[in-house]
């Protein structure tokens, strides 16, 4: 599934002869800011970009996930990934996530993939409910739930893998 985002496109995460996203992956993922936030993925080796590139595949087949690469439109260029993780079809539940690789940050580019991707997935997947979590220091996070039209529920009261207090967003259909 392909989305014309405007400025960009949200196509499935690649590793072929037309289309590598393993190197960007792997210099996102080495970024101490995104290594902060992202503990649960190591992407060190070509191997494990690879393994995290089927992984994104298995969990769209499996309506677990619906996962993004944010790509520039003329040359197909990763910049990011956004997507609806905690995929519930039949609660009509998913929680938002988005990151962007560190030379594309402060561009716009988080809102307008998550924008897209929500409209996907209140339209195309007929969701209800989505929430939007990040840690209390993660301020561009904040910026993007706002422009996304989230609305603020708070702290939760389980601390993140951080240490740090996760923040609540919450937006319905």
């Amino acid at each position: 599934m392909e989305i014309n985002a405007g400025t960009y496109y949200l196509r499935q995460l690649r590793a072929d002869r037309h289309i590598d996203d393993r190197p960007l992956l792997m210099e996102a993922f080495a970024d101490p800011t995104h290594r902060k936030y992202v503990l649960n993925y190591r992407l060190r080796t070509l191997d494990e970009a690879t393994e995290y590139v089927a992984l994104r595949a298995a969990q769209w087949a499996g309506d677990e996930r619906c996962s993004w690469a944010i790509a520039e439109p003329t040359s197909g260029r990763l910049l990011g990934e956004v997507g609806l993780r905690e995929l519930n079809l039949d609660a009509s539940y998913a929680e938002a996530t988005v990151w962007v690789h560190p030379t594309e940050r402060g561009k716009g580019i988080a809102t307008t993939a998550l924008n897209a991707a929500l409209r996907f997935g209140f339209g195309g997947l007929g969701l209800t409910e989505v929430s939007y979590r990040y840690e209390e220091s993660n301020a561009a996070s904040a910026i993007v739930a706002q422009r996304c039209g989230f609305t603020l529920v708070g702290p939760e009261a389980d601390l993140a893998p951080t240490g740090e207090r996760l923040i609540r967003w919450h937006r319905t259909s």
